[in-house]
């Protein structure tokens, strides 16, 4: 064998390493969201409406969008449910346009404490200590579904005791990039939930439309403070063995950046969050496996998975390779992708819009490889609470 030979080897295997997580999670999760649904109906009258909630809108200078939120929460015209919006180091009208909308303010001013973690934290805590069951989160710039309140409670009272609702995304038709992040969206928040929920595996927590009981907050306090509290906190949930449940019937849907600046900001936040998570979480997740707890396996896929355009990339280079081997697979690979994708246009109301957004995946891929600097940057920060650029709400 040849130096030339061996170096080529080395890469194919490098890129096959590289892509596998994602690979498997995509083929496993999309193949079971096709699979019946196994969720126990249970009615109303099954005491659903006699379960104290609290709703927690964590809220940073977002006078322009909070009252929404709040609105379409009250307008479920839920009883014995409480919303709390957490105006944390405001320097707008934030707490006074969620009060006009109807909600409980509490304001958090401490300027050495920046992150949303930070709000959540003091809104569960508030929960807590006032006898709530369940707490749930809801972003400020989001809408709620008239049915979210009446099915997070009916999850409950069937004995749930973490869910995670359907996350979307509201303004689809902004840009062409909200269109195909709308995609992403039910790609990533709808199908692969879907497929945990019928392999009865933890859906995860999107940051956005999830509850957890108050047993669950009393034995993993929320202190998340990183980038990706969400992901982070979800992680610690499945350690302990708690499941959450995907509830697809309810839906929150949420304002994305339609500009560059926004957009970059949001992406680079995200993406470098789950970056530290790969780092911090990945070794953690393999010992655990390695000494027993097979349920650890999923999660581990999914916290060393590629974001998707880098997939791609990567697994272009695969087909470049002189390796029938990796041709091969980075084929099957790409037939996976696709399954996804048409899986995950099936799930919203605009298929062939949604299809016709890929369209733009060219220009979004030299986009996130102009974005690495800002999203390694991100991985190596602590939490900060900075507001995304967005169109004025309409």
């Amino acid at each position: 064998m040849t130096i030339d030979s061996t170096l080529l080897g080395l890469a194919g295997g490098a890129l096959l390493f590289a892509t596998l997580p994602l690979v498997v999670e995509l083929t496993t999760l999309t193949f079971a969201a096709l699979l019946p649904s196994t969720r126990r109906k249970v009615q109303i009258n099954d005491g659903a409406d006699q379960i104290r909630m609290a709703v927690i809108v964590p809220a940073h200078n977002e006078e322009a969008l909070v009252g929404r939120c709040v609105r379409s929460l009250k307008a479920t015209r839920p009883s014995a449910v409480e919303v709390m919006v957490i105006a944390h180091n405001c320097t707008d009208a934030t707490a006074s346009e969620a009060g006009r909308a109807g909600a409980r303010v509490l304001e958090l001013n401490e300027p050495d404490q920046t992150g949303k973690g930070y709000a959540l934290q003091h809104g569960v805590t508030t929960a807590l200590a006032e006898g709530f069951e369940v707490v749930f989160v809801i972003d400020s710039d989001s809408v709620a579904s008239r049915n979210l309140i009446n099915e997070v409670r009916i999850a409950f009272a069937a004995g749930a005791r973490a869910v995670q609702c359907r996350y979307e995304v509201l303004n689809v038709g902004a840009s062409q990039r909200t269109k195909l992040m709308s995609l992403a969206f039910l790609a990533f928040n709808v199908v692969r939930p879907r497929g945990r929920s019928r392999l009865r595996l933890s859906a995860g927590i999107f940051g956005n439309g999830f509850g957890l009981h108050r047993s669950i907050l009393e034995q993993i306090p929320f202190n998340a403070r990183s980038l990706v509290e969400d992901l982070e906190y979800h992680l610690n949930l499945v350690r302990a063995g708690i499941r959450v449940e995907f509830l697809n019937e309810a839906r929150v849907w949420g304002e994305m950046p339609g500009g560059d600046k926004g957009a970059a900001t949001q992406r680079s936040r995200w993406e470098g969050g789950r970056l530290r998570m790969m780092r911090d979480w990945a070794p953690r997740l393999a010992l655990g496996i390695m000494g027993g707890q097979i349920r650890l396996v999923e999660p581990l896929l999914d916290v060393t998975a590629l974001p998707l355009a880098l997939e791609v990339v990567l697994l272009l280079a695969s087909l470049c390779l002189p390796l029938g081997w990796l041709r091969f697979y980075a084929a099957g690979a790409f037939v996976v992708v696709i399954v996804h994708l048409l899986a995950a246009a099936a799930c919203g109301q605009d298929f062939w819009g949604s299809l016709r957004s890929v369209l733009s995946v060219p220009a979004y891929i030299l986009w996130k490889l102009w974005m690495i600097p800002k999203i390694w940057r991100a991985s190596r920060t602590d939490a900060e609470w900075i507001r995304t650029q967005r169109d004025p709400a309409h």
